[in-house]
């Protein structure tokens, strides 16, 4: 399993559309094959600026998702949204420490 973090910079007056079409799509984009986890987090100083936090089984999955037709309508409406270009890692956990409840 491996993590896929998307950084995504938005024009401020297309946040309110950007964020109901998350709404649309969440459940499905988390449904598919290969999807273990799904967060949408934002940037404390920066309104702005969000990121999408998922975990998928394999790079094929992923593959496989981002030539989707669910990925290519997700991308053809969020893309025009952008002020700057999104950027993307995809990462390997090394190592987590959980706190002690």
């Amino acid at each position: 399993m491996f993590t896929r973090i998307v950084k995504m910079e938005f024009k401020k007056e297309e946040i309110p559309s950007f964020l109901a079409n998350f709404e649309t799509v969440k459940f499905k984009i988390r449904s598919f094959p290969g999807c273990e986890h799904l967060k949408l987090l934002r940037d404390k100083n920066d309104p702005t600026i969000f990121f999408t936090y998922s975990k998928w089984q394999t790079e094929a999955d992923l593959e496989t998702y981002r030539t989707s037709a669910l990925f290519k309508g997700v991308w053809a409406t969020t893309k025009p949204k952008f002020r700057s270009k999104a950027a993307a890692w995809s990462v390997d956990e090394l190592e987590s420490i959980a706190g002690s409840d």
